[in-house]
């Protein structure tokens, strides 16, 4: 009901609270036997002046007289009649009013007529978009056919004259209510209520309009039925009490739809406040109680709290329905004794019960009264129906819940200590309850399946176990702007080299949330393989350049090709424990921080380079020589930028949180974290630590020698030597067929004017290296049983781990990793 339509009924139900009718008592002949103090305010007249004389003298035409006596004859045929009247005040001017007359029985002879009227000036239209019956008052006072009941009590409190409709609205016939008190004819706390409002307006004379109280039926007759009545006091001509007149009417629709649409109210302030499908589930149940149901359960589909999707016909298998879980469970009683299964645990239904049905049909099934006798579906679920019987659950629904077309669960309800049974309009509710809940609860479990797959995505997307080996202990941070998917465009690695060297990469995707990770996620493909390949790193920015260039062409739209965009940022860096280097580059990133192992935090000026994707300079690298011990910090700018601060306070609070020498690693990275980021974050953070190793003495050797392949021999007998002070003798005779195959590749293809290196490095991994001056990389071949040559790479692939080449300012370097045992 819209704004004005609202304020329509406030003002009509405003003119109507002050416009209270005005009630006269007349016999058969049309003599006013009561007059009412609400009828000697709207007319003048006083009681004295107008008990025993004919009402007709008050009506102002003749029309109206003649018109009032077809009304007594109506009233008497149909019980009610109501017109539009004219009638004279006291003080001469005329008055139209609403009249509207009903014909009452009695012990004492004929009927009588009871009068009620108002005057019309007073009474506004009942909207017509108004929701809902109008209130008793309205019904008396404005045009209505429905029906009224009317009692006179005299000023004992019995009961003089009615109507039938009265005896329909409260149970109690006519012939059993007259000469009797209520309280008599109908015993009980309701009656003795009414009674007390009785005698407060016979005592004060002032009405008491719609007091609701249920109908007075019999404790073993259920019902569900409400009334409201209105009391006014009929005074004789001396103006005594003469009684009081009571006129009722059946509201139970109107106040069950005003509970109904309050209980609806509550579901869209309490069903849903989180994505969480159990507590949704809950939430239901806890609203159910006791506004509806004494008792009442949610099961859900064991699929929907994991977020995948449920069956859209959930048949039965070995003999039972797929497993549900108890999501939901409230009760009147403290503990829920009702409930066979605890909130959480699984729950098994057989194929042949209500539940099942409601599962294959996807409609409700409703059991006002709960036939428990033998024979039913209770015969097949023992433990079940002696809940039933224990507890006294005698009216039952079961409500399927589903949303786009499939089943989430179901929800149970039961009523146990109230003695009403279940009628169409709490089905009714109930199901529109559970709507409401199967909205939130397949929210949720999308919700938790896209959270699920981002989680997913993140796994795959970020280093599962970084590690830096030998050259570095590692620790990060990541933490996504978007808190829903749990992921956004940040990303990092921590990539092994060969020579014991690492490779640590920090990159930033603009955007946030799925599609940013999607990029991201392109991009560590590509940042990874080319870190493999061994390239320098202001190279490895430049093809990464590259390739963000081609990614965005290709997913450009033609027709509007400046649409798509990727930009990005990265910083580079290579660390190299032997010689305690660190090479690194950047591509519009922030710098990093170095922290030498006192606690000094400085950021080394390199070239800032552009953001990749632009293609606008060249990139360049910087060498430093850090100490060993040294953490280095690489960082995205969602850690130091804020909204309220410049870039410089950023690097400052920065440089402050850093500089805890003595924190451990993953303590520093906490901490780091939590006094920078912003709250709420409004880009995501991600944060790299890594402190370096130096790789001691006596864990390297090298010799070099000049391009001859009778030096081979030489170089396999220092490999040997060196091996065996190193306890790796049985890694002897494969590392000098290694080195034999090595030499004897840079000899044939190299230079022969300069000299050959040979390097063995023992860190995680046994690494021999042969270096020369030549910038071709060797080609692993698969040579034919015929041939004489072609099989040395071969046979190292076949002897190493892995192998591979890299460059060097003055040529390459071929490498050969050898598994160490773990001793070693």
């Amino acid at each position: 009901m819209g704004s004005s339509a609202q304020t329509a009924v406030s003002q009509a139900q405003s003119a109507i609270e002050t416009a209270s009718p005005a009630i006269a008592l007349l016999d058969a002949q049309g003599t006013v036997l009561g007059w009412s103090q609400a009828a000697q305010q709207l007319l003048g007249y006083s009681a004295a002046e107008v008990v025993g004389r004919s009402a007709g003298v008050l009506l102002a035409a003749a029309g109206d007289r003649v018109r009032a006596s077809e009304a007594a004859q109506e009233s008497t045929l149909w019980g009610r009649w109501s017109d539009i009247a004219r009638v004279r005040h006291r003080n001469g001017h005329s008055i139209d009013i609403r009249l509207s007359v009903s014909s009452l029985s009695g012990q004492d002879g004929p009927d009588r007529w009871v009068v009620w009227a108002t005057d019309k000036a007073l009474l506004p239209a009942w909207p017509a978009e108004a929701t809902g019956v109008m209130p008793l008052l309205a019904t008396l006072l404005l045009p209505s056919r429905l029906p009224i009941g009317v009692v006179i009590q005299d000023t004992n409190l019995r009961c003089v004259r009615g109507n039938d409709i009265q005896g329909s609205w409260d149970g109690i016939p006519l012939s059993l209510r007259l000469g009797r008190r209520l309280t008599e004819a109908a015993p009980g706390t309701a009656a003795e209520t009414l009674e007390a409002v009785m005698h407060q307006v016979l005592e004060t004379g002032d009405s008491a309009t719609d007091v609701d109280y249920p109908a007075l039926l019999p404790a073993y007759v259920r019902s569900n039925r409400i009334l409201t009545a209105s009391f006014f006091r009929l005074d004789d001509a001396q103006g005594r009490a003469l009684g009081v007149c009571t006129v009722s009417m059946d509201v139970t629709g109107c106040r069950r739809a005003r509970e109904h649409l309050a209980i609806l109210g509550e579901a869209s302030r309490r069903i849903g406040t989180t994505l969480d499908v159990m507590q949704t589930a809950q939430e239901l149940a806890d609203l159910a109680v006791p506004f509806l149901a004494d008792y009442a359960t949610v099961d859900l589909a064991e699929s929907v709290p994991l977020g995948e999707e449920p069956l859209a016909h959930l048949g039965p298998q070995d003999g039972r329905i797929p497993a549900f879980r108890r999501a939901g469970l409230a009760s009147i009683h403290p503990g829920t004794p009702e409930s066979l299964f605890a909130r959480g645990e699984p729950i098994f239904v057989p194929p042949t019960s209500p539940f099942t049905e409601v599962l294959h049909s996807g409609k409700s099934h409703f059991e006002p009264i709960l036939d428990t006798s033998p024979g039913t579906w209770l015969d097949h679920h023992g433990a079940l129906a002696e809940k039933i019987r224990e507890h006294a659950m005698h009216s039952l629904m079961v409500v399927p819940i589903h949303a786009r077309g499939v089943v989430l669960g179901v929800a149970v309800f039961a009523r146990t200590e109230d003695p009403r049974p279940f009628e169409e309009d709490d089905l009714l509710l109930a199901e529109e309850l559970v709507n409401w809940a199967a909205l939130a609860l397949d929210n949720a479990r999308q919700y938790v399946r896209e959270r699920t797959a981002a989680l997913a995505l993140q796994r795959l997307l970020h280093p599962h176990r970084p590690t830096g080996g030998s050259a570095a202990d590692v620790a990060w941070r990541y933490l996504p702007a978007d808190s829903h998917h749990g992921i956004g465009g940040d990303w990092f690695d921590v990539i092994p080299l060969s020579g014991a060297r690492v490779a640590l990469v920090v990159g930033d995707v603009v955007g946030h949330g799925i599609n940013a990770a999607a990029q991201m996620g392109q991009l560590r493909t590509v940042m990874r393989t080319l870190a493999e390949m061994d390239m320098p790193p202001d190279e490895v920015l430049a093809r990464l350049d590259e390739q963000v260039i081609r990614l965005t062409q290709a997913e450009a739209d033609p027709r509007y090709p400046a649409s798509t965009t990727m930009a990005a940022t990265c910083l580079y860096a290579v660390y190299d424990p032997v010689t305690r280097c660190c090479t690194m580059a950047r591509a519009g990133h922030p710098p990093p921080a170095v922290i030498d192992p006192h606690g000094h935090v400085t950021f080394p000026d390199l070239p800032t380079g552009a953001p990749l994707g632009l293609e606008l300079v060249p990139f360049e690298s910087t060498t430093l020589e850090l100490a060993e011990g040294s953490v280095l910090a690489l960082y995205t700018d969602g850690l130091i930028e804020a909204r309220d601060q410049d870039i410089s306070t950023g690097m400052n609070r920065l440089r402050a949180a850093l500089a805890r020498p003595h924190h451990t690693l993953d303590d520093l990275c906490s901490s780091t974290v939590d006094a920078l980021r912003a709250k709420p974050p409004s880009d995501d953070v991600t944060l790299l630590l890594a402190r370096t190793h130096a790789l001691t003495a006596d864990q390297v050797a090298s010799w070099q020698f000049p391009s001859d392949l009778a030096v081979i021999s030489r170089a396999r007998t220092l490999a040997t030597r060196q091996l065996a002070q190193w306890g790796l003798e049985h890694l002897a005779d494969s590392t000098e067929l290694i080195v034999s195959e090595l030499f004897t590749n840079a000899i044939i293809h190299g230079n022969s004017k300069h000299t050959i290196d040979l390097r063995l490095i023992r860190h995680g991994m046994l690494t021999c290296e042969v270096s020369d001056a030549s910038h071709c990389h060797p080609l692993m071949r698969h040579p034919r049983t015929t041939d004489e040559h072609g099989r040395g790479l071969f046979l190292v692939t076949q002897l190493s781990q892995r192998w591979g080449t890299r460059h060097i300012p003055d040529g390459k370097v071929i490498w050969a990793d050898q598994q160490l045992p773990t001793s070693a």
